[in-house]
């Protein structure tokens, strides 16, 4: 989904903010609805009758109805097919929308100059889009906007800076038709090592950007809520976050450019993200430990795009991913398939206790996630496993 920076200016962006507004608030009404629910209930309304309420709502309102009814309804259509997502247990729950922090909304309607929305090009580097209730919004124009394009979202991030993204399909990158396969091992200190010998590493902040940001947390911390100081504060961070954030992005689309670019088959570990960074707080009966090394894991985890790369790579080569069992792989000689967790000597430092075989720790496990496409009994694939492992020692209790 291709994504421009919009630039409206101070008129618009109150109606842009005013649209947003308009979203969230039927959103969480629609969040509210479904929350009382319970088994033996009446069902929550669908979206016919939540577009009846909002058009009974509207009459009765005239701050509602000022806005766009186009902007509203989808937010309906979009909460509907959340829970849909939900109830197949391909997303999370639904939950509220906070202002400025989920400042967005969708247009969908035919497109021309008489109709909802239209796209022009004005210069070079200017385009322009129709938006509801708005007018021509300007927007940097870094790439060309396709005909195939049926609605586009509206959205303002924390450090408020507005984007338009035009929803449309692009078409996969195809491979260089070698065969050639490789394996991504990904990690916290290497981003991504890669079977072929290569060590690539997500861009994180300067050291002074790391200072400052650190400055500001703790700035952060002494700022009463609620007052101007805070706020100030709160878009400096935000800004700071932004910056960390569009470089790991540019980081991930060129990563996967080039891997689906120059390689048939990408393997890659099958790892449970969402598991790995789940808290260690606990709870109040049974507390957590090292609950800050954790959390810095966890954080760093997340900042290496772990779950990026992969979607990236699953959408750019749809059909050429093949997610590998991760067991054993950092732990396994590349040379002689001998498993032992000795073999591992440090962080960087790979050495077979048998072969006496010696290599950097992420690159021998990115060979072996290459060499990990075995057919097993059930027809899947995963990662063979050697005949020559050590027995590992298990305490037995006294």
């Amino acid at each position: 989904m291709p994504r421009y920076r919009l630039q409206p200016t101070s008129a618009q962006e109150q109606a842009l903010l005013e649209h947003c507004a308009h979203a969230r608030f039927v959103w969480n009404l629609a969040v509210e609805q479904h929350s009382h629910w319970k088994p033996g209930r009446k069902s929550a309304p669908r979206f016919a009758e939540q577009c009846r309420q909002l058009t009974e709502a509207r009459a009765e309102f005239g701050w509602l109805r000022a806005g766009s009814q186009v902007v509203q309804q989808q937010a309906l259509k979009d909460f509907t097919q959340a829970m849909t997502n939900y109830f197949e247990k391909t997303h999370r729950k639904p939950t509220w929308r906070k202002c400025n922090q989920d400042e967005s909304f969708r247009i969908v309607g035919r497109r021309g100059p008489n109709w909802n929305w239209d796209v022009r090009r004005v210069s070079r580097n200017v385009g322009e889009v129709k938006i509801p209730k708005v007018g021509w919004v300007r927007f940097r124009w870094s790439r060309t906007v396709g005909d195939d394009v049926k609605s586009f979202r509206v959205t303002r991030d924390r450090a408020g800076r507005w984007h338009v993204s035009f929803v449309s399909i692009p078409a996969p990158i195809p491979g260089p038709g070698t065969g050639e396969v490789v394996g991504v091992d990904r990690g916290v200190a290497v981003s991504a090592a890669l079977s072929t010998g290569e060590l690539l590493n997500a861009p994180i902040l300067r050291d002074t950007e790391a200072k400052r940001l650190l400055r500001l947390q703790r700035k952060l911390a002494r700022a009463k809520k609620g007052s101007n100081r805070r706020g100030k504060v709160k878009l400096a961070l935000a800004r700071l976050r932004a910056r960390e954030k569009d470089r790991r992005k540019d980081w991930v689309e060129k990563t996967s450019t080039s891997l689906a670019r120059n390689f048939d088959v990408i393997a890659v570990e099958d790892l449970k993200i969402g598991n790995m960074v789940r808290s260690a707080k606990g709870t109040v009966e049974m507390p957590g430990r090292n609950v800050q090394q954790k959390a810095s894991l966890n954080r760093s985890i997340l900042a290496s795009g772990w779950g990026q790369l992969v979607e990236r790579l699953e959408q750019k080569a749809p059909g050429r991913i093949e997610r590998i069992n991760p067991r054993y792989t950092s732990q396994t000689c590349n040379a002689c398939k001998h498993i032992a967790s000795e073999n591992r000597e440090s962080q960087a430092a790979f050495a077979c206790r048998a072969c006496g075989h010696a290599d950097h720790a992420d690159i021998n496990a990115a060979k072996n996630i290459a060499a990990g496409r075995a057919v097993t009994a059930r027809g899947g694939r995963a990662l063979a496993q050697p005949v020559n492992r050590e027995p590992q020692l298990r305490l037995l209790p006294a």
